[in-house]
């Protein structure tokens, strides 16, 4: 992220700095209170495994954010006071549209219902899609999220089931399933036979960049978008955001909780 958000900084004119910290979870109030209190200091983005314990110990928190029950980007105002925000689906749709996708009227199929799954199944409801399945090997995690989603999103016709690829807009593989050689596909083999050339498919995973299931997408004639390019997207949100701070010292340093 560092070399991401740096490069960003210096394009916009901006006196600031992203460092990265490598946090125990125990020390989250620790960092909390340094956040607080140091001046130069104006945000963090928040990756594994501290999204939910700092978004339980911050101030202010945006709908999605508290819909979801966790953060990865939070602002320190000039009093101190931190303000969290979560737009990892913002920047999976952000590359989306890269490909020609918007996601109003559109059906899509989310696999993966953690913290990424479910940030992006939020952003797919809160831009206006017309229907979104939700699958996991976790049932209950997929069923959780699904009442959340359709308490916040009661227009939109959300489900934990996917009977058949046909018709679908998007699908998205947000779980762990293809960075090993060996791994099984993210779906199963009779619902792959019905993915359609018009589908966009997506896969968050970085290394490979192309994962057999991109591989196979593209085998069939789809387009499809790889974890890489949503992670370079997330970048803009994430500056976006901490760039609507009020003026701080001329060195300002961004800080990165990474997993331990």
């Amino acid at each position: 992220m560092p070399g991401n958000l740096n490069p960003l900084f210096a394009r916009t004119g901006q006196d600031l700095a992203m460092l990265p910290f490598d946090l125990d979870p125990v020390a989250v109030p620790q960092f909390i209170g340094m956040l607080r209190a140091t001046a130069n200091l104006v945000g963090t983005v928040v990756t594994v495994p501290h999204k939910q314990a700092i978004a339980r110990n911050i101030d202010v928190l945006s709908v999605r954010a508290r819909a979801l029950g966790a953060v990865n980007v939070v602002r320190r105002d000039a009093d101190g006071s931190l303000h969290g925000d979560h737009v990892d689906g913002f920047g999976f749709l952000n590359a989306a549209r890269a490909h020609g996708f918007k996601s109003a009227g559109q059906h899509a199929l989310v696999i993966g219902a953690g913290g990424a799954g479910s940030a992006i199944a939020y952003a797919l409801c809160e831009t206006g899609a017309a229907g979104v399945s939700v699958l996991d090997t976790d049932e209950e995690r997929a069923s959780s999220l699904v009442r959340m989603l359709r308490s916040q999103f009661p227009e939109v016709d959300i489900k934990t089931r996917c009977d058949t690829l046909l018709g679908l807009d998007l699908v998205v593989n947000v779980t762990p399933v293809g960075m090993s050689a060996q791994d099984p596909m993210p779906l199963s083999g009779a619902l792959l036979t019905t993915l359609e050339a018009s589908t966009l498919v997506c896969d968050a995973i970085t290394s490979p960049e192309i994962t057999p299931f991109l591989a196979f997408a593209r085998d069939r004639g789809c387009r499809t978008q790889t974890g890489a390019e949503m992670a370079t997207a997330s970048v803009e949100f994430i500056g976006s955001f901490l760039r609507f701070m009020p003026e701080v010292n001329p060195i300002a340093v961004i800080t990165a909780p990474l997993p331990c």
